[in-house]
């Protein structure tokens, strides 16, 4: 039994790990905004339900990227993860485009 308990530990603890990764990339330098403040920001810019996010390098800039779920609309904000500067506020339609 003290088995099982070790190995679900183990399991739980490589898919935490390996979730923080999916957020944010190895090679990606530390952004100096949360995601958690970023996410804030976007969601006073465009308030709904987040449906994905990621720190990713786009136009040589990397920035938190939020795509957001509004009643007809999905909402795209991106956020400089060095400066906190709203890099991109657009519209995906109704649905998803990325």
């Amino acid at each position: 039994m003290k088995i099982v308990r070790t190995l679900s530990a183990v399991a739980a603890a490589t898919i935490l790990s390996t979730s923080v990764f999916a957020a944010a990339p190895a090679h990606a330098p530390k952004p100096h905004i949360s995601m958690a403040r970023a996410k804030a920001m976007a969601l006073h810019l465009a308030p709904g339900k987040i449906i994905s996010s990621e720190y990713e390098k786009e136009d040589g800039i990397w920035r938190w990227s939020f795509d957001i779920q509004q009643k007809n609309n999905v909402q795209e904000i991106g956020i400089d993860g060095r400066t906190g500067k709203v890099v991109e506020n657009k519209s995906e339609g109704r649905h998803d485009r990325d």
